[in-house]
């Protein structure tokens, strides 16, 4: 089975997804969009996704995946190796509940739709905006920071030594935080982290740097 991943080299959603793929080690053609030229409200990209959003992940059979969270859980029960969900039911909810703290909690509040609107809208200019992004992210990680220096499923990474979803999140996050300026510095345990997936060259090669796009 082969893949088409549309996509957008700075998205933190098309970050995830790019790293669930090379950690299943599996192959995809990389399509390329530019957000703020409206590339994902053709026509022909609503067709494939009609919330004009990214990622979508697209079969060669034409079946199109949407949303980050739904995609990498499918590709994780149809490609169940290496799995990046634990195999107890405790573990399952801790790794969820760390990676939608990230996906719930800071992505919908932080999204290109959402500091468009409050620069269009509510004409917040960008160190405003820019505040408001880093309030949003400063907020959960320092629950998570909490969360994880102090839990004894804290390993290497969030959840023991082997990288899943919750990985994942947080290395995608980090990548979209540098944008504004955000060092881990304060977060100690989440640099430490960080430092380590950024060694793993799934992690490395889904980077938005090293996206063809990226240019």
């Amino acid at each position: 089975m082969m893949f088409r991943l549309h996509n957008f080299f700075r998205s933190s959603t098309a970050t995830r997804v790019r790293a669930a793929l090379n950690l299943k080690g599996l192959a995809y053609e990389y399509v390329p969009y530019a957000l703020r030229l409206g590339e994902t409200r053709t026509p022909e990209y609503l067709a494939i996704n009609p919330s004009g959003l990214v990622p979508a992940l697209e079969r060669d059979d034409g079946v199109v995946r949407t949303q980050s969270l739904a995609i990498i859980e499918w590709l994780d029960e149809t490609q169940p190796t290496p799995p990046l969900l634990p195999a107890d039911a405790d573990g399952r909810a801790r790794v969820r509940s760390l990676a939608y703290m990230i996906a719930c909690e800071i992505h919908p509040l932080n999204n290109l739709r959402v500091l468009t609107c409050l620069g269009d809208s509510l004409g917040a200019d960008e160190a405003a905006q820019a505040e408001w992004f880093r309030n949003w992210v400063a907020l959960t990680f320092d629950a998570l920071e909490r969360r994880l220096s102090t839990a004894p499923q804290t390993g290497a990474l969030r959840h023991g030594a082997a990288p899943g979803l919750a990985d994942i999140r947080l290395y995608a996050q980090v990548w979209n935080n540098r944008r504004f300026d955000i060092s881990l510095d304060r977060w100690s345990t989440l640099a430490r982290i960080f430092s380590r997936l950024d060694e793993i060259p799934a992690f490395r090669d889904a980077a938005p740097p090293r996206q063809p796009d990226a240019a």
